[in-house]
């Protein structure tokens, strides 16, 4: 069996959990014996063009040298250029039993190919535009809305990561039960151990006696960092020698750092950027605890990163972050867009660190059983089984075979329908 995948994401452009998720994905497929082709972007130029990691290749398309009048307009031009990888690949002799995309940023190249070469497509869609903004309010926003209900509807079938969005596409896209197959996020536990011992990343965050409270990851408005800046003067109040490091980078940091001014409090938080795995682990391995206070979280994978990385955590009861941590078991739950919920838990951990840690050791447990990629890569593998079992004795199948030779004559006008 051979994939062609479309990501808008592949390490080492790295900008959210997407990369990760289809690069782990990727590889584990790869080592179960599907063979993996992926086909993603390669903004800034530094990375080779082709690349075969872990036995799968990867092909980075470089931007064209237009400036886009505006960011829908820039996700067609990165969607022309896959098209024209995608075409090279098929002239070169290259063929594909299915099409995999992940989220609507592919979603023009993929279903072109659907339609060009007559192969199946999935898509996994990893968060929904309506669910990242509590709502449609701009033309952008119910643009991009209806170009993913654009692509679950041209998928054969629909991966989504949790119960949470299995049921936001059922309520946002009206998309029917038997679409809709649901696969969690994995991790790969032995990545957090590089770098764990690194003591001196402690000492550029913390003072040797404070203790660290760790989030990572993208400062947007659905992350709830503000609600976590919002409740540190209450976790101070109870536990003054506390420092808040917030590892990420985003568009509302200027805002965070805003906040925490306006409260007083800058001194006890600490705003990284950017930083890479081994700092990462480092501090996983210095935090009394890590939080995760999310409004919107279809999935939650850094919070199963910080579970693998045995330690404690305190996230929101929402989205897919309410199926990973059981409260009290594998770690403690809050109420969403609640400081003092939140507040309290983090208070909870801190005060009792064997309790904290007899969660983390559970969590890890867990985590080590039920979120290793190789079962969701052979969850994946039957999906697409099924798929193709299924589209083979299809009408649309017997009534439209098409050789991948022919994929480039028949490229023009599946372009143009798309325009």
């Amino acid at each position: 069996m051979r994939i062609l995948m479309f990501s808008w994401e592949y390490p080492p452009r790295i900008v959210g959990g997407l990369a990760r998720h289809v690069h782990e994905l990727s590889v584990a497929l790869q080592a179960d014996g599907t063979q993996v082709d992926v086909i993603t972007i390669d903004e800034d130029g530094t990375s080779p063009e082709e690349e075969v990691i872990a036995g799968v290749r990867v092909w980075r398309v470089r931007p064209y040298h237009l400036v886009p009048r505006d960011f829908i307009s820039s996700i067609l031009q990165y969607n022309l250029a896959m098209l024209e990888k995608t075409l090279a690949l098929f002239l070169q002799g290259e063929d594909y039993d299915l099409i995999h995309a992940h989220d609507w940023l592919v979603a023009y190249a993929a279903r072109a190919v659907k339609h060009a070469a007559k192969r199946p497509l999935v898509a996994t869609i990893h968060a929904t535009e309506y669910g990242r903004n509590r709502g449609l309010y701009t033309e952008e926003q119910r643009y991009i809305s209806d170009v993913e209900w654009w692509l679950t509807y041209e998928a054969w079938k629909v991966i989504c990561c949790s119960r949470y969005m299995h049921h936001e596409l059922q309520r946002i896209f009206h998309l029917p039960d038997d679409k809709i197959e649901t696969v969690a996020n994995g991790v790969d536990p032995q990545q957090f151990h590089l770098g764990r011992h690194d003591h001196s990343v402690r000492g550029r965050y913390a003072a040797s006696d404070e203790k660290i409270v760790f989030f990572v990851g993208r400062l947007v408005q659905e992350k709830g960092v503000h609600i976590l800046v919002e409740a540190i003067p209450r976790i101070l109040a109870t536990v003054p020698k506390t420092k808040f490091v917030i590892a990420g980078k985003g568009p509302v940091q200027d805002a965070l750092r805003s906040q925490a001014r306006h409260m007083k409090i800058e001194h006890h938080l600490y705003f990284t950027g950017y930083i890479d795995d081994l700092t990462r682990n480092a501090l996983y391995q210095s935090a009394a605890l890590a939080v995760f206070p999310s409004l919107y979280e279809p999935f939650g994978i850094v919070a199963l990163e910080a579970m693998a990385a045995n330690v404690p955590v305190v996230v929101s009861d929402t989205g897919g972050l309410t199926d990973i941590v059981e409260h009290g078991v594998t770690g403690l739950k809050c109420y969403p867009a609640n400081a003092v919920s939140l507040a309290d838990q983090i208070i909870t951990l801190l005060q009792n660190p064997s309790y904290a840690q007899k969660l983390a050791r559970r969590a890890m447990q867990k985590v080590e059983k039920e979120y290793a990629w190789q079962e969701i890569a052979k969850q994946t593998r039957n999906i697409y089984q099924q798929v193709l079992s299924e589209s083979n004795h299809s009408d649309w199948a017997v009534q439209n075979p098409q050789p991948a030779h022919t994929f480039a004559a028949s490229m023009p006008s599946t372009v143009a329908s798309l325009q």
